[in-house]
């Protein structure tokens, strides 16, 4: 496959080019389009970089379905091969990585809120269900985070013996729950209550505390401490 670039991007005047523009106006200057292209580096043949772009921003529904993708997914839109749909995915993980970093290194836990801003980044846009757990130090610090289960669209299978060996491996005092709801609803299921008393329960007899249940929807989140589920 060719990577030369078509003379229509060579015809742009120079400060328009998305390398060009940066470089003189800054990187918040640049748009979606603008940036991925100089992700992409490339263009196709008989496509420049910005047109090649446009079309996999179209073609994914945006740059948020577009972060969720897997390399083979991004494979199958034409002119992404596999040096491409790495590239894509290695940066999005890194702003993923350095959106949590920020957080963690700042944040203590005071609120169902602060622990929903936390993890949203990261949660708000996957399309299968994850179940995570944020662990607590006794001054409420972030220990960790980590991803207790993958499930499908609509379920995330999770057992007390994987969450409550990541609290005791972590010395942790506290615990609080997290999952997202790829519909967008963050509204809890039966199960998810079913789930979580059986939880605090567990927590109980180790002396760890489950704090709350937070789930993530798309820009909302429900708190079981908000909502009287948990006391």
């Amino acid at each position: 496959m060719s990577t030369v670039e078509p003379p229509m991007l060579k015809e742009m005047p120079e400060e328009e080019r998305p390398r060009e523009k940066l470089l003189s106006k800054g990187a918040e200057a640049l748009s979606n389009v603008d940036l991925l292209a100089i992700i992409l580096h490339t263009g196709v043949k008989n496509e420049s970089v910005i047109h090649l772009a446009e079309r996999v921003l179209s073609q994914t529904n945006g740059l948020a379905r577009l972060s969720t993708l897997s390399a083979p997914e991004l494979c199958k839109v034409k002119g992404i091969g596999v040096a491409k749909a790495v590239t894509i995915i290695a940066t999005f993980e890194l702003s993923r990585r350095l959106a949590v970093l920020s957080e963690q290194e700042r944040t203590i836990i005071h609120s169902p809120r602060d622990a929903a801003l936390l993890v949203m980044p990261h949660l708000r846009y996957l399309t299968k269900e994850h179940f995570l757990i944020l662990l607590l130090s006794t001054k409420n610090h972030v220990l960790a985070q980590p991803t207790i289960s993958i499930g499908s669209l609509s379920a995330a299978i999770v057992h007390p013996r994987e969450v409550f060996r990541e609290a005791i491996n972590y010395s942790a005092a506290g615990v609080i729950l997290v999952h997202n709801h790829p519909s967008g609803d963050p509204l809890p299921s039966q199960e998810d209550i079913s789930l979580t008393k059986k939880l605090v329960e567990a927590g109980k007899m180790l002396d760890i505390t489950v704090l709350d249940h937070v789930i993530i929807g798309d820009g909302k989140y429900v708190s079981f401490k908000e909502k009287g589920i948990i006391e």
